[in-house]
């Protein structure tokens, strides 16, 4: 009898964590996970910004005070550089690889004088840079990311509607670019 109620629990237990297994993937096979969705919004190394309704990807921004851009990238040949300034309450940045795992994430509290300025790639790509840091990346955050696919996000608050303008603007006016410099 002891037997076949350890049988039992043990098959009641396996069929859980495969159901388990099965619904936390299903994202992933079905490509409505969140990077499958940014990487539809258009081409690589360029921000889009979220409204206020689902577009053709699914991906809309849900808050009134928070305006949202969305940028698909890949460093498989050269690291990208992540830009943006503007006169905005607040701003905070997020870069994800392809499986959605955050890697970096920053706000304009922890920044050099306010800006956004990021360069992801790969350990041996910042190593090279490294060697021989261009003058243009002296203050820039340097991230290594294992993964070379994954996709930023970039917010900002827009506490009143005098804000909207400036938070548009910041966002628009983002960069999400490939970087190439003379050492790579």
């Amino acid at each position: 009898m002891l037997r076949v109620l350890f049988a039992l629990l043990a098959g009641l237990f396996g069929a859980a964590l495969l159901h388990l297994v099965i619904i936390l993937s299903l994202p992933h096979f079905t490509g409505r996970d969140a990077a499958t969705r940014v990487a539809s919004e258009g081409d690589i190394d360029t921000f889009y910004l979220l409204g206020g309704t689902d577009d053709t990807a699914g991906l809309s921004n849900d808050d009134p005070f928070v305006h949202t851009a969305v940028c698909s990238f890949d460093t498989e040949e050269n690291p990208v550089r992540f830009t943006a300034k503007g006169n905005v309450p607040f701003w905070s940045i997020a870069l994800y690889d392809e499986a959605s795992n955050e890697i970096f994430s920053m706000n304009d509290r922890t920044s050099v004088g306010g800006a956004v300025d990021i360069l992801i790639g790969s350990p041996i790509q910042l190593t090279e840079l490294r060697k021989a840091l261009p003058a243009e990346l002296q203050k820039t955050i340097l991230v290594e990311s294992a993964r070379s696919e994954g996709y930023a996000v970039l917010r900002t608050v827009a506490p009143q509607s005098s804000f909207d303008a400036a938070a548009k603007s910041f966002l628009s006016n983002a960069g999400c670019e490939e970087f190439a410099s003379g050492a790579n």
